[in-house]
């Protein structure tokens, strides 16, 4: 059969509008379309049909040749030769190039928009923006009752995840209501969060709520509630009854009910975790409340310059001096490190050393101001002087009316409780700089719990405060007193009278004006008594807060969670906080050994 003859015109294209009419009439088939692997036709040379028109710009094939729900019969006929009319021999589909995918799936949502509400639990339509599975879909989180009464706001921490709530875990959040203790208040906080999130205009249970109904535009995803009893297969061998299995059988009915979607258990409780994973569920932890994902990460408050800086800053260098500190202004790569009040240091064989810190950061340039050398008797605080480089920084900065606030970090016996109350007696009792000492801590004992203590509350603070009894007797001492006319006719009660001991309970509401604040053992701390506490300063007020991130003993909190780390990494750069990390311990070379072998 000889070759018909080459066309005279071109074929015609789909109109805009009828393609923009079919996409409005069925939003999502598009989508379900660019999703699936479309078929090539086999080329069929000599047979006469019409060309299979592409659209403009997107390539896309028109509707009769790429929906799934026109079979090839219902295709037209390919029409007979007529006038007028040209016939042409078929060409093979030209698939769309992976550019064209791409740009037609931007294009999507703005259809999508027009779509009705997805399905109770599993939206097999709807794009996750952030890290999807293999199918594409959003991910669907069950939260355990430990994450809400840990994070109240924790169900705006998912962005375009969605949230599954099991009935059981409700009914434990009406249990923990009840009370005065930060467990007790979290979850009255998440009940009224939910209440606000049920009460949604147009909000259908069945159907989602959406998490950004309350103004938290982050929270791209819908909250589920368990509206239906779900089938759930565990072994026989876990108690039935029990919470934690109940949440784990939820977990396991939602996996076998929506099997293209990935959901996760989300728990504070290590348990949970290990036997959802021995059921082969998937499950993580809560690390929204994480500062820091490695403690190693901590930001240390020193930096060592290279050993080639004052030949890099030899030709650039600017140096000036204001009563007896000396001011460099330095530029290069290594300006882009520095933050505001941080300390940086040059030590090198042959050469002289510096210290200083960073008072002023513009652009490629910073400024570098010396310090004051506590480590001569000369410049002695209340008489303690400092033994090694990080403590020298440290009295730097409790010494500096110009910093407000103070974060000292350190391990056992490196002077943090010694040098806090020596910078505060030099100004309170010397300097008249500030009132009094305000001192506290968090009570969190390290084995069991004695008991009732009676007396007042700073005579029920007594037995925490053994730290502040041990220095204090070392600070009373003559030789240890001798920095100035309070410190030789201070006696102890002198002394005592101007430090006053609190319980972090009562401190809610409370204003320190001109007090000198000191915070121990702040790694026990979480974020949000943190908060509480640095929030309660006044004019004039300094808050010194210490602690050892290998020693917290609080439940749930971890160097990553801990209040301390949150300070630390929300006040690093500002103008008026500094922090430095003690390294090496001075307490006794027993203590000093113990540390590195126990």
């Amino acid at each position: 059969m000889p070759l018909p003859p080459a066309p005279s015109k071109r074929a015609a294209l789909l109109s805009p509008d009828a393609y923009n009419l079919k996409a409005a009439d069925d939003p999502f088939d598009l989508a379900d379309t660019l999703d699936q692997p479309q078929p090539v036709a086999a080329p069929a040379p000599r047979v006469e049909t019409t060309v299979t028109a592409l659209t403009p710009k997107t390539g896309r094939r028109s509707p009769q040749s790429r929906t799934r729900k026109s079979p090839p019969t219902d295709r037209p006929s390919a029409p007979t030769k007529a006038e007028g009319t040209a016939t042409v021999v078929a060409l093979p589909v030209v698939q769309p190039t992976e550019a064209r995918i791409e740009k037609s799936r931007q294009d999507l949502p703005a259809v999508a928009e027009k779509a009705s509400t997805p399905s109770p639990v599993a939206s097999n339509r709807r794009r996750s923006p952030g890290r999807p599975n293999g199918a594409g879909l959003s991910r669907l989180f069950v939260l355990d009752t430990n994450v809400l009464l840990h994070d109240p706001m924790s169900l705006f921490r998912f962005e375009e995840h969605d949230i599954f709530l099991p009935m059981i875990v409700l009914e434990e959040l009406d249990g923990h209501k009840k009370g005065m203790t930060e467990v007790a208040r979290n979850g009255r906080q998440t009940s009224r969060t939910l209440d606000a999130l049920a009460a949604q205009q147009g909000g259908d249970m069945t159907r989602g709520l959406k998490l950004s109904a309350t103004g938290h535009q982050t929270a791209r995803g819908l909250l589920f509630f368990q509206t239906e009893p779900l089938d759930n297969q565990l072994p026989s061998s876990l108690p039935q009854g029990k919470a934690d299995n109940q949440i784990l059988g939820v977990v396991h009915a939602l996996r076998d009910k929506h099997p293209l979607r990935e959901v996760i258990l989300v728990s504070k409780d290590i348990n949970m975790r290990v036997k959802a994973r021995a059921l082969g569920l998937a499950a993580e932890d809560y690390q929204n409340d994480k500062t820091l994902d490695d403690g190693e990460l901590l930001y240390a408050g020193a930096l060592a310059l290279p050993q080639d800086f004052w030949t890099r800053q030899s030709k650039t260098i600017e140096s000036w001096q204001s009563g007896s500190h000396t001011f460099y202004r330095v530029s290069g790569p290594a300006v882009g490190q520095f933050y505001i009040n941080q300390f940086v240091y040059f030590e090198a064989p042959g050469e002289p050393s510096l210290y200083a810190r960073v008072t002023e950061i513009r652009d490629k340039t910073a400024v570098l101001k010396t310090l004051k050398d506590f480590t001569h008797l000369k410049n002695a605080v209340w008489g303690v002087t400092s033994r090694n480089r990080e403590q020298n920084f440290a009295l730097n900065l409790l010494m500096d009316p110009e910093i407000d606030f103070v974060t000292l970090a350190g391990t056992a016996g490196t002077g943090k409780t010694l040098m806090a109350l020596a910078s505060g007696l030099t100004q309170v009792l010397d300097d008249r700089r500030y009132t009094e000492i305000i001192m506290t801590r968090a009570t969190v004992s390290v084995g069991e719990d004695i008991g009732f203590l009676p007396g007042t509350e700073e005579e029920k603070m007594g037995p925490w405060m053994g730290a502040l009894d041990d220095n204090l007797e070392f600070l009373a001492k003559g030789d240890g007193g001798n920095a100035g006319e309070w410190g030789r006719a201070a006696t102890n009660e002198l002394i005592r009278s101007r430090i006053k001991v609190k319980s972090m309970n009562f401190m809610r509401g409370r204003t320190f004006m001109n007090k000198y604040v000191i915070i121990d053992e702040a790694q026990n701390l979480t974020p949000k008594q943190m908060k509480t506490l640095i929030t309660r300063a006044g004019p004039g007020t300094k808050i010194i807060c210490m602690g050892n991130l290998a020693q917290i003993d609080t439940p749930y909190l971890t160097e990553g969670s801990s209040g301390l780390t949150f300070a630390v990494d929300r006040f690093k750069g500002w103008p008026h906080g500094g922090h430095i990390t003690l390294a090496r311990g001075e307490r006794s070379r027993l203590a000093d050994f113990a540390s590195e072998v126990l």
